[in-house]
């Protein structure tokens, strides 16, 4: 199954200051807006998105239709397919993406331990 480019969300308190830690890591902002409270940052195919006030817990992302660079890929396995093989085999979402539409969507499941997984189609 492939789910597509992933990414780290974490819910942040305070922006500047996740920012600067990161940035100590070597992570440097490539899309977001500070003034929006949000950034995503890269340190070589690894990506995290950095949000103040708009997560309630930290989230796994997987982007369905998208390579490490936030890129475009020629083919790749709609979010609607996802959804209907991870039901198949019992898994439970919270929110569905519409089966009815194409293009951008989203779904959101949770693993054992309540932890969100945000499977988030732009394509």
């Amino acid at each position: 199954m492939d789910l597509g480019a992933f990414s780290v969300g974490l819910a942040v308190e305070d922006l500047a200051a996740s920012m600067e830690f990161y940035g100590k890591l070597g992570f440097t902002q490539y899309a977001g807006d500070p003034a929006q409270n949000w950034v995503i940052m890269k340190n070589g195919h690894a990506n995290i998105g950095l949000f103040q006030g708009m997560l309630e817990k930290n989230v796994l992302i997987f982007n369905p239709g998208w390579n490490q660079d936030a890129e475009a890929l020629g083919s790749f396995t709609d979010v609607r397919e996802l959804q209907r093989q991870l039901k198949a085999q019992g898994v439970r979402f919270d929110a569905e993406a519409d089966e009815a539409t194409a293009g951008p969507a989203s779904a959101i499941l949770a693993d054992p331990d309540g932890n969100p997984v945000y499977l988030d189609q732009h394509v």
